[in-house]
This record gives C-alpha cells, sequence and structure tokens, in this order.
C-alpha cells in the first residue's frame, strides 16, 4: 500500500522490507548495523529525551540520531561542521580537481576486500600525484597539498570506485622557502597520470595476492588459483585506466561550494526517492549519457537494498583523507607559511564557533529551540525518553 502521508524516505524501505531482506540475502553484520541505524533514525528506539516550552508549558518529544555516515538524515550537520574547518585552511590560488577511478573488472573483489582494495586506491593515487609533482617535467619540484575524497556509487546506485581529488594549484618547495605555481589550465596530463596510477595500483595489488591478503569466494573464487589471477592482471595492465580531470576550480570559493556538495554524500539521499508502493522503489537519477538529464528509475526493493548495501564501508574506513602540506601533521605550519609565500592580501575566514541551535539558524533561518506553540518560549530539557528497544552491540 503506497503511503501519502508524506514523503517517502530511505528509512521507509527498510522498515517495509528490511527484515525480509537480510532473512533471505547473506549480509554483513556491518550491513545490518547500518539498516537498522537508519530505519530508527531520530524515532524512540533510539531514546531520546522531552522538552518544554519555558513559557506556555509545550511538550515535544526530541529523538536521538543514528549518527550513521550512511545515514541521508545524518549528514547536514557534520557536513557543516568539516566545511567550517575547511575555511580556515583555504589558499589564495586555484584549485584543481583530478579523478580517479578503477576498473569495473575489480569490482567483485573490492566487495570482498574493502579496505585493502579501497585503501591501495588512496596510496596508489597520493604516490601518483606526488611523484608527479618531484618530476621537473612538469615544472613544480615541490610538495602537493590534496584531500582525496572516495565516492563507491554512480547514479544508479550501482558500484563505481573512483577517488576526487582537490589539488591547490601549485607545490611547496622542498626547502620550506618557495611557493612554485602551476599551470593554469592543467596539472600534469591526464594520460601519463594514468599509467602511473595503473602501475603503482597494480603493483600494489600483485603484492597483496602474493602475501595471501586478499579473499576470493564466489564470483571470485576461481581467482585463488595463480594461472587465473595472473590472466586477469595481465588483462587489466592491457586496459586503459581513466584518469579525469576536470575544469580547474576558479577559486577558493568555488571550492567550497563543492565540496560542501559533495564530501558528505550518501549513496542515495530522500529527496531523489519518489515512491515506495507495491514491492517496487522508484527514485531519481542523473544520465551521464544524456546530457545530465534528470531520469527515473524503478527497481525491485530486493533489488535496491541490494544495491545500497553496495556502499557500506568497513567499520574505521576513513574516505576523507588528506595529503603533503595539507596532512594534518603539516597544515598547521604550512597553510600559514604558504600564505606568506604567495603574498596575497585576503581576508582569511575564522573558524566559526557555534552550537546546534547556531548553527540551524544560520543554516535554515529557524530558531529550533523556539517553541513552535507560542512562538515566544523557548524549549527546555525536561526529561529523558527511556526504554530504547535496540542494541547496537548485538
Amino acid at each position: 500500500m503506497k503511503d501519502n502521508s508524506r514523503t517517502p524516505e530511505l528509512a521507509d524501505i527498510f522498515a517495509r522490507y528490511g527484515k525480509r531482506f537480510w532473512e533471505e540475502n547473506i549480509i554483513t553484520a556491518q550491513q545490518f548495523k547500518v539498516m537498522k541505524r537508519i530505519e530508527i533514525c531520530c524515532t524512540a528506539a533510539l531514546g531520546g529525551h522531552i522538552e518544554a516550552c519555558d513559557h506556555c508549558g509545550h511538550t515535544q518529544n526530541a529523538y536521538n540520531s543514528c549518527r550513521d555516515r550512511h545515514c541521508p538524515k545524518c549528514q547536514t550537520l557534520v557536513k557543516e561542521k568539516w566545511l567550517n574547518n575547511r575555511k580556515a585552511e583555504l589558499l589564495p590560488c586555484s584549485y584543481f580537481h583530478n579523478v580517479f577511478t578503477l576498473p569495473h573488472e575489480l569490482n567483485p573483489f573490492i566487495m570482498i576486500n574493502k579496505k585493502i582494495m579501497l585503501g591501495m586506491l588512496f596510496s596508489a593515487v597520493k604516490e601518483t600525484l606526488q611523484a608527479f609533482s618531484r618530476d621537473p617535467q612538469w615544472r613544480l619540484e615541490g610538495q602537493l597539498g590534496f584531500i582525496s575524497v572516495l565516492h563507491t556509487w554512480n547514479q544508479k546506485l550501482m558500484d563505481h570506485y573512483h577517488l576526487q581529488c582537490i589539488i591547490p594549484a601549485g607545490a611547496l618547495s622542498y626547502d620550506r622557502k618557495k611557493w612554485i605555481g602551476a599551470r593554469t589550465k592543467y596539472l600534469f596530463k591526464v594520460q601519463s597520470l594514468a599509467k602511473e596510477f595503473q602501475r603503482r595500483y597494480l603493483n600494489k595489488l600483485e603484492k597483496a595476492y602474493r602475501k595471501n591478503s586478499l579473499s576470493f569466494y564466489g564470483k571470485t573464487e576461481m581467482y585463488s588459483n595463480e594461472k587465473h589471477f595472473l590472466k586477469l592482471l595481465a588483462a587489466l595492465w592491457d586496459k586503459q585506466w581513466i584518469t579525469y580531470a576536470k575544469q580547474p576550480f576558479g577559486g577558493p570559493e568555488q571550492v567550497l561550494e563543492y565540496l560542501g556538495r559533495y564530501t558528505h554524500r550518501v549513496a542515495i539521499t530522500n529527496n531523489r526517492i519518489v515512491a515506495i508502493d507495491d514491492g517496487r522503489i522508484r527514485f531519481r537519477y542523473r544520465d551521464r549519457s544524456d546530457e545530465n538529464k534528470e531520469k527515473e528509475l524503478t527497481l525491485s526493493a530486493e533489488e535496491f537494498i541490494r544495491r545500497f548495501l553496495l556502499h557500506v564501508l568497513p567499520n574505521g574506513f576513513t574516505k576523507i583523507r588528506y595529503y603533503g602540506f595539507l596532512a594534518h601533521a603539516n597544515k598547521k605550519t604550512c597553510i600559514k607559511l604558504i600564505r606568506t609565500l604567495i603574498g596575497a592580501t585576503t581576508v582569511y575566514e575564522k573558524t566559526l564557533v557555534e552550537n546546534v541551535q547556531e548553527m540551524m539558524l544560520r543554516l535554515t533561518g529557524i530558531d529550533i529551540c523556539c517553541c513552535p506553540q507560542c512562538d515566544k518560549g523557548k524549549m527546555v530539557y525536561f526529561r529523558p525518553i527511556e526504554g530504547s528497544v535496540y542494541d547496537d552491540t548485538s
């Protein structure tokens, strides 16, 4: 039966069809936890508190959120706090945007070796970019700084593993006495980057295989045999790998706009879900092959959930990483130094210190502490809501 009372959400899909899915399919403990957390996010199952108006006495329930990074409800505040910190780290230069994509032939292997193979993606890209920045032919000969963001999906929720890198247009000399500006149109040639990325990743993959670090079962079981694995490796060496350079950002403001849209994105947001009806899910997507037109796709609930679970990351896996002079150990001193070396007179925004109420007021213009009944009083903590029905440790 179709629910017309409100806009459908991802939580509704898991509430209606989740139990049947995990009873009929093999899923990991982490995937199960993600499904349950999203299903009960901001409900009594997670507990919360009752708040009351200090003017009229009106009361309302305030339920806890699940705080899972795969949950579409829980990313807005996390994203804003992260962006707020990045504002204080911007440099007065243009920025480049490079994308490194793994071949789809590796998808079945990544699904059962996510921590290892996605970790190798980060390290291969880092090594590739820093090697190019050292090479005299690219006229930098210094240390790059960049942010790498992992995305694992395409618009139809299929597995598509790629790393998006945001790179300031220049390098810090190794003696830290000079800022070396990059070309204005591109940082490095993408064809050359792709070959080096391919070489470094496949060398890491073969090394992991030799050390018996990879798991093989299901579709990949045959590759536990060395003969079959080496045949796959040869095919991957022959394949042209994709490294894409998007148009450079004009300045720090454009970088923040991009980061705000993409860094804390989840596989699908609630506003893309159109309908849940009779075991089928209809959602919107952008067709990259047809001028980025918005279209609709209908999947069975089972297939929709299967695709969503492709993108559950291992517990503790870091999907946003910082390198070079933007690494956590370096940026405090390097950012200030680079700004001085560039010599720009830009006034930099300081990190805002604000609580949730202040942040929501800034973002939405709504005071979440104002009483919705009388519009005069302030909602204050009254008492806890006890009796959570979900144990996340089980």
